[in-house]
């Protein structure tokens, strides 16, 4: 198992769009397993290569006893939309109402090139956002309207780990009710 550390709010590579992925060789097969095994290690529901300090556009998810990951994703969204609780593994403990399409069909590629479609409602879709928002370099804070951002950014500077050097810190589940993506 090899639990990478993840990055936190306010670490640049979180706001840096991510690369294509233009190579499928066992490099790539190695940050899918990293990503994996960083992600139910946190747990999350999600995890972007970003977030662990690798500019590539891959992400993992586990949503649903689903476990998958997705490259290169490029995402058809519906335009029906509901807010629900929403948290991050790089913005640890805190949620907020979030909106997000109801559906997604997002179509990508395998660790090996093989073409793959995730279509997703709910939590799958709203995963599925969440992490193609971290490889556009976009934070679920990001989608907030105005005041409920001035509120995440208060709580984001209270926050026990804010301006802390170390890049990671681990989360607890129960620290909020929205599921960290």
């Amino acid at each position: 198992m090899a639990i990478q550390e993840i990055r936190l709010f306010g670490d640049p590579v979180l706001r840096t769009p991510a690369e294509p992925v233009k190579t499928f060789d066992k490099e790539l097969r190695k940050l899918v397993k990293d990503l994996t095994d960083t992600m139910l290690d946190a747990p999350g529901a999600g995890l972007a290569a970003p977030q662990i300090g690798v500019g590539l556009r891959v992400f993992t998810y586990y949503v649903d006893d689903q476990l998958g990951h997705l490259i290169n994703p490029d995402l058809n969204l519906s335009e029906d939309i509901e807010e629900d609780d929403e948290g991050c593994l790089s913005i640890p403990g805190l949620a907020f109402r979030t909106p997000r399409a109801i559906s997604a069909v997002a179509k990508g590629f395998n660790m090996y090139g093989e073409p793959v479609t995730i279509e997703g409602t709910h939590l799958l879709a709203r995963c599925v956002q969440h992490e193609t928002d971290h490889l556009d370099g976009i934070l679920f804070i990001d989608r907030l309207d105005p005041e409920q951002r001035k509120a995440a950014m208060r709580a984001i500077r209270e926050a026990e780990w804010s301006g802390l050097s170390a890049p990671t810190v681990k989360f607890s589940p129960h620290s909020t009710q929205g599921k960290a993506l």
